[in-house]
This record gives C-alpha cells, sequence and structure tokens, in this order.
C-alpha cells in the first residue's frame, strides 16, 4: 500500500489531508517493507511516518526509544489519536498486561529503551509474535561520530538481524555526513535507504550575542517572548541562581532542572513545564531530549553549547509546531577557553573531531554572514547566502578588518609574558598607568599606549575572536598565551575580520526582536474567542490528565478562533483535528464557538 492510499487513513487518524516534507517517501519506503534512514529536522513529522504504518500495517510497530519521558509523551499523544500504544519501561506499573496485550496482538505501537530491547526477556516476547516494523528513534545514539552515543544502541544489530523480513526505520535530526555514513553500516540500511529531508528550520529566528550581563539579556529576550521557553545553563548552580534572577526579573513561573536534583522533583518540573502554556526552565543539557512539547516559544543558551550538533538540537526543541521561534546564544571568550581544555582530558582518537566541532562553533558565533547559512553548510546542504531571519541577516553588522590591532593584541600578549589576563593586556595596550603595570615594567614596553581611541572599544571582542578562532588561549590561572593560530596572524599570513561591535547596546542583545513582536505573533492573546479556546483546552486537559497540546496544538485553535466552525462536519476540517479527537472533544470546542 503506497503513501497516497493511505491519505484517508492520515486524515482520520491525525487530521491532516496531505503529507509534509518527505513523510511520503518514508512511509512508501516502509509500507513497501524497506530499510530507511530519514534524517529529518525537528518539527517535521518524524514520529507520524511510523505512527501511520502502524495503523496500517497488520502487527505491532517496535519504536527504540532512549528516553522513557519521550517515550510517555509520545505515547499520550498516539493514544489521543486513537493508536493501540503501551511501552515497556522501568516506571511502568502495567508490565505484565503490556507483554501479553503484545503477544495478543492488540498494539500497534510498542515502545522500549535500548538496554530493554537488547535482553533476552525482550527478544523471547518478540519470537512470540513478529513485529511490523521496527523504528530506532535517535538513531544517531549508534554512532561515536554522533554528539549523544549510547553504548547500547550498538547492541540492536542482532535484535533486527533476527528478523532480515521485518522492515527497519531508522529516524534522527542530528547527523553530519560522517554520522549518517556510520548509522547506515551500523544498523544495516543500505546507501539508496538514506532520505536525506534537510535542517533547515526556517520558523527559527536565531541569535547571538556577547554574554555581557546575562540575567538581564536573557530577562529582555523572555519578556520579548510570550510562551514556554528553555534557557541553557552550563552548571547546575547556575540554573539555580539563573532561575532565581528571571522569575523576580519577569514575573513568569520559572523552575530550574539539573542531574543533581531528587528524581521526585526532576518530574515534578518536567511535568508542569510540560503542562504549561508560559513556563520556563533553567536547565543543564540534561533536560529537554526525552520532551516532544510542540509549542515551546524560544530556546536560550546562557552559555556556549557542546557542539553546532547539540545547539541544533536543543534549539530544535523550540518551535515543533511550524509556529515563530527565538534562539538566542550568550557566548564569552571564556566558554571557549575551557571548551580548550576540557580537550586535554579527552582520548587522542577524539580529540581532532571534538577540535573541529569547536572551531565550528567558533565561527558560528563570530561570523558576519548568515548564521543559518553557516550552520546548514555545517550538514553538507548548500543553503541561500541570506536566510531573512536571523540576527546578521535582520541586522547585517559592518565588517571591520582588525588585522593590525590583532598584530599589537597578539604583541602585547608576548611582550608581557603569556601570563595575564585581558583585563592588564587591554591596560597595556591603552596606556593605562598603575602600580601594577610600574611595578612589572610594563609600561617601558614598545606596546605600552600603542590603541588608542575608537580602536580600544574593539580590544575586547578582538580577544573573543581570537580564543574562538585558537589564536589565543588562556592558562590555568586565566591568562592568555598563543594559541596554534597566533604565529600566522602575527605574521600577517591570515587576515582578521569582525564585526564592528554596536555601541552601548550590550544590555539589550537579548530583546533586541521581541520589540517588533515576533515571538508574541504565535500567541494572539487579544482574539477573546482565542483565549476562551485556550481555556476550554486547559479544562479538557486537566480532566484527561495530559498536556494541552495534546488536545489540540495552537494553530488548530487559530483555525477555529478564525474560522468559527458551525458543526462537526466543519471542524472535521480543521487541520490537526481526527475522528477520536472530533468525537472525544469537539462539541466542547463547538459550545465555546457558538458562544462568541
Amino acid at each position: 500500500m503506497s503513501a497516497d492510499a493511505l491519505l484517508p487513513l492520515l486524515k482520520s487518524t491525525f487530521g491532516f489531508d496531505a503529507f509534509r516534507g518527505r513523510q511520503a517517501e518514508v512511509v512508501d519506503r516502509v509500507m513497501a517493507g524497506e530499510r530507511t534512514l530519514a534524517v529529518m529536522p525537528t518539527g517535521a513529522g518524524k514520529s507520524l511516518t511510523y505512527q501511520l504504518p502502524a495503523v496500517a500495517l497488520d502487527g505491532c510497530v517496535v519504536v527504540v526509544s532512549p528516553l522513557i519521558a519521550l517515550m510517555h509523551d509520545q505515547l499520550r499523544g498516539a493514544r489521543a489519536a486513537g493508536i493501540s500504544a503501551a511501552s515497556l519501561t522501568s516506571v511502568d506499573a502495567d508490565f505484565a498486561e503490556t507483554r501479553q496485550a503484545y503477544r495478543d496482538g492488540q498494539l500497534d505501537l510498542l515502545y522500549i529503551a535500548p538496554e530493554r530491547a537488547t535482553g533476552e526477556g525482550f527478544r523471547a516476547l518478540m519470537e512470540a509474535r513478529t513485529p511490523a516494523l521496527f523504528a530506532i528513534d535517535e538513531a544517531h545514539c549508534v554512532s561515536e561520530w554522533g554528539h549523544d552515543f549510547r553504548p547500547d544502541y550498538r547492541l540492536l544489530r542482532p535484535l533486527l538481524d533476527a528478523y532480515p523480513a521485518v522492515p527497519r526505520l531508522a529516524l534522527t535530526a542530528t547527523a553530519d555526513r560522517h554520522t549518517r555514513e556510520d548509522i547506515l553500516v551500523q544498523l544495516g540500511i543500505p546507501a539508496e535507504g538514506l532520505v536525506l529531508a534537510g535542517f533547515d528550520r526556517p520558523n527559527i529566528r536565531y541569535r547571538v550575542a556577547p554574554r555581557v550581563s546575562p540575567a538581564k539579556q536573557l530577562t529582555d529576550f523572555i519578556v520579548a517572548n510570550p510562551g514556554p521557553g528553555i534557557v541553557y545553563c552550563p552548571t547546575r548552580d547556575g540554573t539555580e541562581r539563573m532561575a532565581a534572577k528571571l522569575a523576580a526579573a519577569t514575573g513568569r513561573p520559572v523552575a530550574a532542572y539539573h542531574a543533581g536534583l531528587d528524581p521526585e522533583r526532576r518530574a515534578r518540573v518536567q511535568h508542569d513545564f510540560v503542562a504549561s502554556e508560559d513556563g520556563i526552565v533553567t536547565a543543564t543539557v540534561a533536560f529537554g531530549m526525552g520532551i516532544d512539547k510542540p509549542d515551546v516559544r524560544f530556546v536560550a543558551h546562557a552559555g556556549l553549547p557542546k557542539s553546532i550538533e547539540s545547539y541544533y538540537q536543543e534549539t530544535g526543541r523550540a518551535g515543533r509546531d511550524g509556529d515563530p521561534a527565538e534562539a538566542l546564544m550568550l557566548w564569552g571568550a571564556d566558554d571557549f577557553a575551557r571548551a580548550r581544555m576540557r580537550l586535554g582530558e579527552l582520548p587522542e582518537a577524539r580529540m581532532a573531531g571534538e577540535r573541529a566541532r569547536l572551531n565550528a562553533l567558533g565561527a558560528l558565533v563570530e561570523t558576519v554572514e548568515c548564521r543559518r547559512a553557516l550552520l546548514l553548510r555545517h550538514f553538507g546542504e548548500n543553503p541561500p547566502e541570506r536566510c531573512g531571519n536571523c540576527d546578521t541577516c535582520l541586522d547585517p553588522p559592518k565588517q571591520l578588518d582588525a588585522t593590525v590591532l590583532a598584530q599589537k593584541l597578539l604583541s602585547a600578549v608576548y611582550r608581557t609574558g603569556q601570563s595575564f589576563g585581558a583585563g592588564h593586556v587591554e591596560a597595556v595596550l591603552t596606556g593605562k598607568r598603575d602600580e601594577r603595570i610600574a611595578q612589572r615594567g610594563h609600561d617601558k614596553l614598545s606596546v605600552f599606549g600603542i590603541v588608542e581611541g575608537e580602536e580600544a572599544r574593539l580590544i575586547k571582542p578582538l580577544v573573543r575572536t581570537l580564543v574562538a578562532r585558537e589564536a589565543l588561549e588562556t592558562t590555568e590561572h586565566g591568562g592568555l598565551m598563543f594559541g596554534p593560530a597566533a604565529r600566522a596572524m602575527m605574521k600577517g599570513e591570515t587576515p582578521v575580520l569582525i564585526a564592528e561591535p554596536p555601541v552601548r547596546r550590550t544590555q539589550r542583545d537579548g530583546g533586541r526582536a521581541a520589540r517588533r513582536g515576533d515571538g508574541a505573533a504565535a500567541n494572539p492573546v487579544g482574539d477573546p474567542l482565542f483565549d476562551a479556546l485556550r481555556a476550554m483546552r486547559r479544562e479538557l486537559a486537566a480532566e484527561a490528565q495530559v498536556p494541552p497540546y495534546v488536545i489540540f496544538h495552537d494553530a488548530a485553535l487559530r483555525a477555529m478562533a478564525s474560522e468559527r466552525p458551525a458543526t462537526r462536519a466543519d471542524l472535521g476540517t480543521i487541520p490537526g483535528v481526527g475522528a477520536k479527537k472530533l468525537e472525544a472533544w469537539g462539541d466542547a470546542f463547538l459550545d465555546v464557538i457558538r458562544q462568541y
């Protein structure tokens, strides 16, 4: 059965009239019994490519997924659409009933973690009834080249190979060329089975700014972006401190999440965030992978992410519903310094790859070109030169040739002994006379006072750039010393171009976009009918004990408010309103619409 033949089932189950992107191609391969690796951006509807076949195929689709929270989130959505689904996890109380339901052929979908999927007990369950499809979600976890390697994923191959006639579908949103090739090999998928849907998330607006006053920058950003959001912080303590500051400054519900909290507290924070329509979580990167919340309106990084792959995945948690979303990264030279120190702790075999990833991040934060284009080129795409929806496209910075100033700065670092911090080096270059400089004789150096006027304000951003480009590194005690790229810059062999820093804009970097109202556009709270529909959604969600978005996405509510359907038949034409949801909740929403 082809994907086109499944269109009526797509409409009745999920409420959609057509497939999006390359969903149809993936579904065609699954229905034909092929082996497939689908690389699709977050929000492109990866789960539909195995949930729809789960309804259409004779048998159960087994989904291997890395996190319990992710499985349970998808479980709620599948059941709300009328799909018979269950999971086998350590926190499921109905373990025996689920196994029996599988044996009896009563399940369409069964979710399981890789650790459990590779055990003998699960193999015995599969022998009792052959699955219709193996779906391996977050498939980049199988590759050592991936940014989130999970050794248990490497043990899946024997299970898959025990059923050579069963199609297998690997899915990921984040995999560069090397990782994609490794996934194909590790999971036994032919090269022609790769379906590469692209990595662009055009609804996300990317912004990067130097970290100057992070709490103030993030406060401005949050005030400008109503709706749920995630703020990633580098440390556990940082999440706690930032949560307190943002809650006080914004008046919004803000909670910290990190691995140091007790399990009950983490579960409560996650539950409250998933159910909220305006909640904020300040978190370490331990948070988010297991959450399929579609209405996250913004993701902010208070520090440098681990890699471009991590950045792409973490920012991809915003705007999964397709509505406008914002991503802000704040960074500093100390981020790169700490990251390079950690490189020395890695095995030799991994060091070159991780250094390349860090350098790619450096290119992203210091570019004056389109950030989206640079991001997409990292994943092997050939995007247009300008996207029109990132900070460098919307407010193009002026590019300055700082090659000579970089030579002066590097010379000052060298002549002061490669042991002093940026503040001391700046004081020497600008001719500041103080006791510390005089005691060391640095006021007698040839570089003393050679930078003045407008050039002086470029020193701090230039230090950040040179650290990002490996011309400068940080010593154990916080001083600056030469990095591997320094000598070529000193000799003038490498030009140094930087973006001209804005004058007195440091406190406003985070919130600049929001004065345009971009973040608010996704939630037209000024519409009284829309507000009433959201209130009904909250009531029904509380009654069903599911997050509001499981009932209907904001996009469906906006369409209801705009089109004002009068009958069930009319309501059934709204995208996202499937037969099961129409039956369960249609009358309640129609009653609200009739009141307006």
